[in-house]
């Protein structure tokens, strides 16, 4: 089992949304900068959102304007708001530090967009 635990996935139709949620494994672990990651079929992880202990965000540029990374610190929760979501944004979507840490990777949860 890694370091976290991801929720929210589904299957949505174009145009809909999906909240992803991300917390530790063991709630002892207390989260600092974090980063929301997919993986698409063929494709290598990829970042898509970051955010540091603050609260500053970075976003790939093709989830800009559509997603919104945020936290809750006090349920030591990272959440992804998916917005406008399209056919390319599915995937197995995975949270981790930015710079990911091999032994953290959970199991993820899997985002599918289709009509």
């Amino acid at each position: 089992q890694g370091q976290f635990v991801e929720s929210g996935g589904g299957l949505v139709q174009p145009g809909g949304s999906l909240r992803l949620s991300c917390a530790p494994s063991r709630s002892s672990f207390s989260m600092s900068a974090m980063g929301w990651f997919r993986q698409a079929p063929g494709k290598q992880r990829e970042l898509v959102a970051a955010i540091s202990s603050g609260g500053n965000t970075n976003y790939a540029d093709s989830v800009k304007g559509r997603f919104t990374i945020s936290r809750d610190n006090t349920k030591n929760t990272v959440y992804l708001q998916m917005n406008s979501l399209r056919p390319e944004d599915t995937a197995v979507y995975y949270c981790n530090v930015p710079r990911p840490r091999d032994d953290y990777w959970g199991q993820g949860t899997q985002v599918t967009v289709s009509s």
